[in-house]
């Protein structure tokens, strides 16, 4: 489950997911929501795949997240999907998207940044928690 949620000038993403990988998938899905709006129009017609490396929680997720913004930024790419999974030297994500194409997509934001403004990844008893601030 993701909720986007207004902050100042900005906008939030709360996430929460079973595990962490979940969670990091689920990210995606808001992250790709931000950007254009409506996910259920980006079809998952190609593949990539994207490996993060780290071993901290909070820096993974905002390191896979800054990684899909660069590929929106230099390449057109929207991901919708991520198969994401923990390696020894971080996180693989297989993702599945396609080019922004102005005739099927809107953009409804402009993401400069996943900031560390209020960031905040933890697990609890029920599974994983983030929060993540985009400026937009």
């Amino acid at each position: 489950m993701h909720e986007i949620f207004d902050h100042t000038a900005d906008l939030g993403l709360r996430v929460q997911a079973a595990t962490y990988e979940a969670l990091c998938s689920e990210a995606v899905q808001g992250l790709a929501e931000v950007i254009a709006g409506d996910i259920a129009a980006i079809q998952p017609a190609v593949s990539e795949t994207l490996l993060v490396v780290g071993n901290d929680p909070t820096w993974l997720l905002v390191d896979l997240l800054s990684e899909l913004l660069v590929a929106f930024e230099l390449r057109r790419m929207l991901f919708v999907d991520c198969r994401v999974s923990r390696t020894e030297t971080g996180l693989q994500a297989d993702c599945r998207g396609e080019p922004f194409d102005p005739a099927r997509h809107r953009l409804a934001h402009e993401v400069k940044a996943i900031t560390q403004h209020e960031l905040r990844v933890v697990q609890t008893e029920a599974g994983w928690e983030a929060t993540l601030i985009l400026d937009i």
